[in-house]
């Protein structure tokens, strides 16, 4: 997940899309704030979380709660989070560890509420090489 999130929220940001990322506690949440700083010597991905200072004024927002503090487009749920109440977002993208099952679970109840709700939904599945396959 962590060598997946950076490029995924590149992505994001390289198409004007406001992010959030919700993330199950603060530590994983620190975690990842200090990962998106580092991960790369070349890059400069701008964010910040929920505890910082301006939440709200974040073009990507790592955050524990549920609501959509900087007016994201996008939200990413992480390690097993469930989709937000309010889908009021153009997407909604689970990045789960497909070894932990408790992740897995997650991911999968998700999709069968979701698909019976009517929502169009895809599955991406990322290959040993790194490479994203639609695999739904």
């Amino acid at each position: 997940m962590e060598d997946a999130l950076p490029s995924l929220l590149e992505k994001s940001v390289e198409r004007g899309w406001r992010v959030g990322v919700q993330i199950p506690d603060a530590a994983r949440r620190d975690f990842l704030d200090n990962h998106l700083w580092t991960y790369r010597d070349d890059s400069f991905l701008p964010h910040g979380t929920d505890a910082g200072e301006t939440p709200e004024n974040q073009p990507v927002l790592l955050t524990i709660a549920g609501d959509n503090i900087n007016a994201a487009t996008v939200r990413f749920c992480i390690d097993g989070v469930a989709a937000p109440e309010d889908l009021a977002y153009e997407r909604v993208v689970f990045v789960f560890d497909g070894h932990d099952q408790a992740q897995l679970d997650t991911a999968r109840s998700e999709w069968k509420r979701l698909k019976t709700e009517g929502h169009s939904l895809t599955y991406w599945q990322q290959s040993p090489e790194g490479r994203w396959q639609k695999k739904a």
